[in-house]
This record gives structure tokens, C-alpha cells and sequence, in this order.
């Protein structure tokens, strides 16, 4: 353990339990969740001296709208450009256009269920956006897109690195969020793949197949298969 204290990463999550319509009622905005999100972030503003960034996802967009938004930044005042980029994409809408909140769950960015924040403080000596979380892996099928964001610091970086060369990956680059983020990836598709298997046995098909596989998916199976390699401590968000 380290002697010495000092400033870490700083991370936030919000994952609303009810819909926006809800907090439309009783707060006079479905922004409830955005708005906690800069305070929370902004509480741990002293993390932030290199970057900051924040996610949100739509866990029931229809096909064909996009349902994973981030915004990053670099800088001391990263925190405060992010969210200015948000609310960029409201200043051209009428007040009832962003009281509407079908309108904002179909129409609008960052109008989702889940947010997180992520308050970059290097510990490696590494710097740029690319290095900025949350960190997105996308896929055309739901249940294998990942959004994560995390403070920790992987003391065995190379031993996993050669892991992941083993199995066949070729990452392209070299720092412990991605290495954890093309880790988990990979058994995420494994899980998938293993709720595939089960759908078919039970005769399912097309999309009842996807519906299977998105309410069956084990995440905690996802994060055993993943983490049984790694030293360090660790604070993930996703």
C-alpha cells in the first residue's frame, strides 16, 4: 500500500429507476439526472486537472436512433465545456420542444437513462483525449456495446497485455482502460454467444433471440472471466 496520498480519477453514475416522464413532474425537467451529474462532477472538480468527460445511454431507443452519447474535453475547465456542448444541441428548441418528453427520448441527445462522469487525473504520465474516459465500444447488436469509465490502476499491465496478444487480439494501444475495455469486450461476446446457444435450444429465433440474450446476459459472469487476471485496485462505472 502507498504511503502517500494524492488525487486520483473522479467518477459519477446515475442510473434512473424511473422514467423521465417522471422527473418531467415533479422536478419541471426530464434534465433531473443531467443536471446531478455536473454537480457530482463538479464536487470532485479538483480530480479533473487534466480532462473530463460524461456518457449517457437510451436503454429503449427504437432501431435506427442512436442511444450512446459522450462528450469529452481536455483542461482544468473540461467539466464546464462538456456540459456547454450538451446544452448546445437544446438552444435552438422552443420551451415546449424540451418539455416534451417523448420529443427528447426519440429526438434529443443525451436524454437518456444512464449517465456517467468521468474526472481524468493521470497516475501514468500520459495525456490526451484518447486517454479521457468513458471509453464506448460500439456494436450494431445491443447486448455487446459497452460504455465504462473508471479510477484505478492495473499493476500487472504487461501480464494482461500478453493475454490478450495470446488469444489472438491485436490492441491498438497500449494503457490499462483500453486493455480492460477490448478484455471485457471479449467476454462479453463469450456470454452473448453462450445466451445464443441456449435461445436456439429453446427454438427461439430472429428477434425473440435478441430479447433472450439482452434480458439474460450475466454481466457478473462478464466481470469474473476479466477480472481474474488483474492486480491493482479498481472503481469501474458501466
Amino acid at each position: 500500500m502507498e504511503k502517500n496520498i494524492h488525487e486520483d480519477c473522479g467518477v459519477a453514475m446515475i442510473r434512473l429507476l424511473k422514467p423521465l416522464e417522471y422527473y418531467q413532474e415533479k422536478y419541471g425537467t426530464w434534465m433531473y439526472a443531467l443536471n446531478k451529474l455536473y454537480l457530482m462532477m463538479e464536487k470532485q472538480h479538483n480530480r479533473g486537472q487534466e480532462g473530463a468527460g460524461m456518457a449517457s445511454v437510451k436503454l429503449d431507443s427504437e432501431p435506427g436512433n442512436e442511444y450512446m452519447f459522450r462528450e469529452r474535453a481536455e483542461g482544468k475547465n473540461a467539466v464546464a465545456e462538456i456540459f456547454a456542448n450538451v446544452h448546445k444541441h437544446y438552444k435552438n428548441l422552443s420551451q415546449e420542444q424540451l418539455s416534451d418528453v417523448s420529443f427528447a427520448k426519440t429526438n434529443l441527445p443525451f436524454a437518456g437513462d444512464l449517465y456517467m462522469g468521468h474526472l481524468r487525473y493521470s497516475t501514468t504520465g500520459k495525456s490526451g483525449l484518447s486517454y479521457v474516459h468513458p471509453f464506448l465500444r460500439r456494436n450494431n447488436w445491443k447486448a455487446k456495446n459497452l460504455c465504462m469509465c473508471g479510477n484505478f490502476n492495473m499493476t500487472n499491465i504487461g501480464d494482461v497485455f500478453e493475454i490478450l496478444t495470446e488469444q489472438g487480439q491485436c490492441p491498438r494501444i497500449y494503457s490499462d482502460t483500453n486493455i480492460l475495455l477490448e478484455l471485457m469486450g471479449h467476454r462479453l461476446d463469450r456470454e452473448v454467444e453462450r445466451n445464443f446457444v441456449d435461445a436456439q435450444k429453446l427454438g427461439l429465433e430472429k428477434r425473440a433471440i435478441t430479447n433472450y440474450i439482452e434480458e439474460n446476459v450475466q454481466m457478473s459472469n462478464v466481470l469474473k472471466t476479466t477480472m481474474q487476471h488483474f492486480d491493482g485496485g479498481y472503481v469501474i462505472c458501466g
